[in-house]
């Protein structure tokens, strides 16, 4: 009987602590978090805003969503996330507008020797305005880059998967 009761009380303490993680807002890196805030003041010509971050099942484990608020109101949202480069990672963010669409898209923490180029915005523009009907795909609607191959299709992955994901999770934002 103290066996059962024992591995009821087990059962009960995790799946409370499952349920209450779910709802644990993930705490951003501070060097993160300072480029995120950076982007979201340049995008949104604001530098008074505050950063409510969104729970969500499909979002994945290693990035991290939030509405962006100022003065009571919600202007936009921001995907912080991670892709692949050749050897490392590289951390990004995705800025909406109101209607979901892309505002802007920055590389923040690049780690490569090589490819950098997609951290510049002649080449992250191409992804400005698209929304949930559409898909980037390296080489046919987003511009190859030499040099970058990886870092650039790895990019344009990210977003894709990004635009899928903020469209799964949008009647929770």
């Amino acid at each position: 009987m103290r066996r059962i009761i024992k591995n009821t009380i087990l059962a009960v303490v995790f799946l409370s602590c499952m349920l209450f993680s779910s709802f644990v807002t993930k705490k951003i890196p501070e060097k993160l978090q300072q480029k995120v805030n950076a982007a979201i003041t340049t995008a949104y010509a604001t530098e008074s805003f505050s950063l409510s971050g969104v729970s969500h099942t499909d979002i994945p484990q290693k990035d991290y969503v939030f509405k962006i608020i100022t003065k009571g109101k919600t202007i936009g949202y921001a995907y912080v996330g991670e892709a692949n480069s050749m050897k490392n990672v590289f951390n990004y963010v995705v800025l909406f507008n109101m209607d979901l669409s892309i505002k802007k898209t920055k590389v923040l923490i690049y780690r490569e020797e090589h490819g950098r180029q997609i951290g510049a915005q002649r080449w992250l523009k191409q992804f400005i305005g698209m929304n949930a009907t559409d898909k980037p795909n390296y080489g046919e609607n987003i511009d190859a880059i030499s040099g970058a191959t990886i870092s650039a299709k790895s990019m344009t992955i990210a977003v894709n998967g990004v635009l899928t994901t903020i469209t799964a999770i949008k009647n929770s934002l």
